[in-house]
């Protein structure tokens, strides 16, 4: 069978992330930041952490004592090595998330906890539906120009493909301001997040194209301030190694009380027969 067509140029990827700057990671700032607080809440310590990142120098900085791992295809993970990896900011540009899944996985020991942060659906609507626009009115086409980022309501089901116990999948929206949409673009190519799907245009982008675009942001997605808005969702996937010390589902129907008794409520009958 002929392998699939990568959605993704990882060549291009990197390039974006060399150019990346320091003072504009703040979508990183906010993941680590947000991964810590859930840590605490875990309660557990943690003694072999593995780091999967394309931007080792700001993780390493926030967790020194761990084993920084590149997202690439393959990733550089010891079988049964680490009680917790977090996969951080990455998966949004993976050819194969489901396969970084499984091999995050195979790297947790039993009981080890998976977290992994990267962005969601949502992530740049405002911007996505305003370069479309306005390419469609000018060239009468469309271009791929923001990678189609998966829906929170389909990505619990990826951990549970990849074989990862007590699954769990939340979505928190990140707003950011911008005094335009040139603005925002150029903050994303500091930012090392700038288009890098394989079928991307590979001249720049007509200038009247971009001009419309930014007035249509404008007009459509301004604050009070007068500026403009940009959505980030980062979407937060919660998982478990396997493990037979884990909380096991009941059997359907092996249930001895009623859901009514424990609520203090009287049970109706479903009057099916007018159905």
């Amino acid at each position: 069978m002929d392998k699939m067509p990568d959605l993704v140029d990882r060549t291009a990827v990197a390039r974006n992330r060399v150019r990346a700057e320091p003072d504009a990671l703040f979508l990183q700032e906010a993941v680590a930041d947000e991964l810590q607080e859930r840590l605490i809440e875990v309660n557990r310590t943690f003694k072999s952490i593995a780091i999967v990142t394309g931007f080792p120098d700001f993780w390493a900085a926030r967790y020194p004592d761990t084993t920084i791992v590149a997202d690439d295809d393959t990733l550089a993970l010891e079988p049964a090595a680490h009680d917790l990896i977090l996969h951080c900011m990455c998966l949004h540009w993976a050819n194969d998330p489901v396969g970084q899944l499984v091999q995050c996985r195979h790297a947790l020991k039993s009981d080890g906890l998976l977290l992994c942060a990267f962005l969601g659906g949502q992530t740049l609507h405002e911007l996505r539906a305003s370069l479309a626009e306005a390419e469609a009115a000018i060239t009468g086409g469309l271009s791929p120009r923001i990678a189609p980022m998966g829906e929170i309501r389909d990505l619990g089901g990826l951990l549970q493909r990849a074989g990862f116990a007590l699954p769990v999948a939340d979505s928190a929206p990140l707003t950011a301001s911008y005094a335009n949409a040139f603005h925002l673009m150029h903050d994303l190519r500091k930012m090392g997040e700038n288009n890098a799907l394989t079928d991307r245009i590979k001249h720049p982008t007509r200038r009247n194209v971009l001009t419309e675009a930014a007035s249509i942001y404008t007009a459509s997605f301004s604050n009070e301030d007068g500026r403009v808005n940009a959505t980030f969702e980062i979407i937060t996937l919660t998982g478990w190694a396997p493990s037979d010390t884990q909380q096991q589902p009941l059997r359907p129907g092996s249930a001895t009380a009623r859901l009514a008794d424990a609520l203090g409520t009287t049970e109706t009958p479903l009057d099916r027969s007018k159905d």
